[in-house]
């Protein structure tokens, strides 16, 4: 783990990183439910995505049921952790990526987005959802259209069904 002094910005890998961040990119804004976290951190690990936490999450990353989600994927990916959103968002403007987040008050079917290479998938907190300053941080907010009445879907299955799009258009267009 790093510390980089004066920041408050810490930055873990599993393994330690090497290489730059993978193309695209998920991050969780105050994670609340380990076993989602350890879940989105084996996607993260089977299509070789970087992974961030935006703390403070609700539990410690040394949980057993965050563990038990992420089984032994845990060692295949990338997490980032980082102190808080300021931190990311300092993080992210130097990197230049663009920022998508994922919500059920999104304006645009998330079909109907095209996705960048560079792009971080943001997915909020199972409990809250997101601040009114990630909302307004945000390049583009979408939804994930689903019947009328119900309310949200679980944020593990969100983020699969999000990254599988956002791929399968990345992909297409490198052929």
């Amino acid at each position: 783990m790093h510390e980089f002094p004066g920041r408050r910005c810490f930055i873990e890998t599993f393994p330690p990183a090497t290489n730059p961040p993978p193309m695209m990119q998920i991050a969780l804004f105050q994670p609340d439910i380990p076993q989602n976290t350890g879940t989105i951190l084996r996607l993260c690990a089977c299509l070789g995505l970087a992974a961030h936490i935006i703390e403070p999450a609700g539990f410690p990353v040394s949980d057993r049921a965050f563990r038990r989600a992420g089984m032994d994927y845990l060692g295949h990916v990338s997490i980032v952790r980082h102190d808080s959103w300021q931190k990311f968002e300092d993080w992210r403007a130097l990197h230049g990526y663009r920022l998508l987040l994922f919500t059920t008050k999104g304006a645009t079917d998330y079909r109907d987005f095209r996705y960048q290479t560079s792009d971080i998938l943001l997915f909020g907190r199972e409990s809250a959802g997101v601040t009114d300053a990630v909302v307004e941080a945000a390049d583009a907010r979408l939804v994930i259209p689903i019947k009328a009445g119900l309310r949200s879907l679980n944020v593990a299955m969100t983020a699969a069904m999000a990254a599988g799009e956002a791929l399968r258009q990345i992909r297409a267009l490198q052929v």
